[in-house]
């Protein structure tokens, strides 16, 4: 499996990131996708590459609750680390409304400006997209002629949404630990998907799936979500496992 969406390199993990690694590892997680936050989090972003290149690889962009009024300086050093890195894509990057409104006109623009890095640099995005469906896709409408594609991180959208983003570009959907939460209803909204457009994610160390929901979620625990959207699609978790891990190495590459 591929956890396309973690990040160990937080200060939750600090006391046991090796044991978190090793028990990912033993869970058949073989790859590992790392998105940036903002400029503090480059550097132990970058430090969890260097201890574990043969399990992670990492996108470099700044997270849509990061922005404010110096997103412009931020944007600068974070596009010269996106050129000076092996990034598999921009990210992670998007629009943010549910906890604050303030920043705007300023997360649009520095959405746009990321979004526009990636079709330049033929990149995929991968989005968080909060509250904000409709801001999200004003944006990535100009870009459909450019073949735009990427993944709607921790997707928790409706079916009519699904519809409407398979018509913006090359799209995948980020399934993690809220599918199995019994008052998610995302049952339907991944039979429309279909498994093959899915990616598993975690965002560890968010959003645990039951049976560890309240705890600090790890990328061993994507082992639940598979077995879930097995159940939902009626499929095996074997046919979960291949299609997902082959779906994550067509967007970001092997």
């Amino acid at each position: 499996m591929v956890d396309t969406h973690t990040h160990i390199y937080l200060p939750e993990f600090d006391e046991d990131r090796e044991a978190v690694v090793s028990r990912a590892e033993k869970s058949g997680v073989v790859r590992m996708i790392l998105p940036n936050v903002d400029m503090g989090t480059i550097p132990f972003l970058k430090r969890t590459l260097r201890e574990y290149p043969s399990s992670c690889r990492a996108a470099m962009g700044l997270h849509p609750t990061s922005v404010n009024e110096n997103y412009e300086f931020d944007l600068r050093h974070i596009e010269s680390e996106l050129d000076r890195g092996e990034y598999c894509a921009v990210g992670e990057i998007g629009i943010d409304l549910y906890w604050d409104r303030t920043f705007l006109k300023e997360q649009l623009k520095a959405f746009d400006i990321q979004v526009r890095w990636a079709c330049e640099r033929s990149l995929p995005v991968i989005i968080h997209s909060r509250d904000a469906f409709e801001e999200i896709v004003s944006v990535l409408k100009p870009y459909s002629p450019l073949f735009l594609k990427g993944v709607f991180h921790s997707f928790g959208g409706t079916p009519e949404q699904v519809k409407v983003i398979r018509e913006l570009g090359d799209f995948y959907f980020g399934i993690n630990g809220v599918v199995t939460f019994k008052n998610a209803r995302l049952d339907v909204t991944v039979q429309e998907i279909g498994i093959d457009r899915i990616l598993l994610e975690t965002d560890a160390p968010y959003l645990a799936p039951v049976p560890f929901r309240g705890k600090r979620n790890e990328p061993s625990y994507i082992v639940k979500t598979a077995e879930k959207i097995a159940d939902v699609l009626d499929i095996s978790f074997e046919r979960v496992v291949d299609v997902t891990t082959r779906n994550a190495e067509n967007l970001f590459g092997r």
